[in-house]
């Protein structure tokens, strides 16, 4: 066996979903490119410039992960995605973008008690985003978040 220790990365969140379609179009509507698209809606895969979103039946993701499919919770999962911006201004566009898109908003924009701007929005099948500003945090034209050390 290898003694030596494993890289560790995180390459893909997958997000069970109740309607693949519908979960498909508002991705591709926020503007994430779908890759491997040869997976038809068995399963969906966009680009988010560093990681990957999978899309996969919620019933099935249960099943793979060995979980029960039922009871599924009503609120909230412990688990939030973010979008990270570069200015409060940035922040209310991609909250309006994401409601046009078919999102709900969870919680308006509001100044934050570290100094950052956020808001709230669920995808279609609840997943909450929080679209901030951080103060530290910046992103790159590689759209990647870069933290200070």
């Amino acid at each position: 066996m290898n003694s030596e220790k494993p890289v560790p990365r995180f390459t893909v969140v997958t997000l069970g979903v109740e309607d693949m379609s519908a979960s498909i179009a508002f991705y591709e509507a926020l503007g994430f490119e779908r890759k491997f698209r040869a997976t038809g809606e068995a399963v969906a895969f966009f680009d988010t410039g560093g990681t990957v979103i999978g899309l996969f039946p919620w019933d099935k993701l249960a099943g793979d992960a060995g979980l029960p499919d039922q009871p599924r919770p009503n609120g909230f999962r412990g688990t939030t995605l973010a979008w990270n911006c570069g200015s409060a201004e940035e922040v209310d566009q991609v909250l309006e973008f994401a409601l046009g898109c078919g999102a709900t908003r969870l919680k308006p924009a509001h100044k934050t008690d570290y100094g950052g701007y956020s808001g709230y929005f669920a995808d279609p099948s609840g997943h909450p985003w929080e679209v901030v500003v951080a103060p530290g945090i910046e992103i790159g034209p590689d759209r990647r978040v870069h933290l200070p050390d």
